[in-house]
């Protein structure tokens, strides 16, 4: 009886040394700052698609993004939110101009998703700012480079019912 206790002893031993002591996986070093570069680079590429009324969707969205707006349905698919952002842009008054700025971002432990926190400011041809607002959007690196795979957005402007 003795032995069966100190055997199970010595086993539950050696086996919690084992769990203990195993290897620890790496930590894959990521750069927030150089992250957030890209992300900055790619919200400047889609101000000027947008700046210059020529949005393509595929430079900004995975093919099975997700997109959330005020008072429509949620957008799925590159086609969509396209239709819809160059809908947008046809009750752009010419000489507006957007900006998009990243605040946060969250990435991932590997830095393959990354989750950003941003703002807006839409400004008139004299580049006085008309209003602004916030989005968030999580980013996913597919086939070395960061593509938007979700985002939403709220305008921080007033708009009046009556009108």
């Amino acid at each position: 009886m003795k032995n069966k206790i100190l055997n199970s002893i010595v086993v539950v031993t050696l086996l919690a040394l084992v769990i203990g002591c195993k290897p620890k996986t790496e930590d894959v070093a990521i750069d927030k700052e150089q992250i957030k570069n890209e992300i900055q680079a790619i919200e400047n590429k889609m101000a000027e698609m947008f700046n210059e009324r020529n949005v393509k969707a595929e430079e900004y969205y995975a093919a099975d993004a997700t997109s959330f707006s005020q008072n429509k349905p949620p957008l799925v698919g590159k086609a969509a939110i396209e239709k819809s952002i160059k809908e947008d842009l046809a009750n752009f008054p010419k000489g507006y101009q957007i900006a998009f700025v990243v605040n946060e971002i969250f990435p991932s432990s590997d830095g393959v998703q990354v989750v950003e926190i941003g703002n807006y400011r839409v400004s008139d041809s004299t580049s006085a700012p008309l209003y602004t607002g916030n989005f968030i959007a999580v980013f996913e690196k597919r086939e070395g480079k960061y593509v938007c795979v979700r985002d939403m957005s709220a305008s921080d402007k007033n708009v009046d019912p009556k009108k």
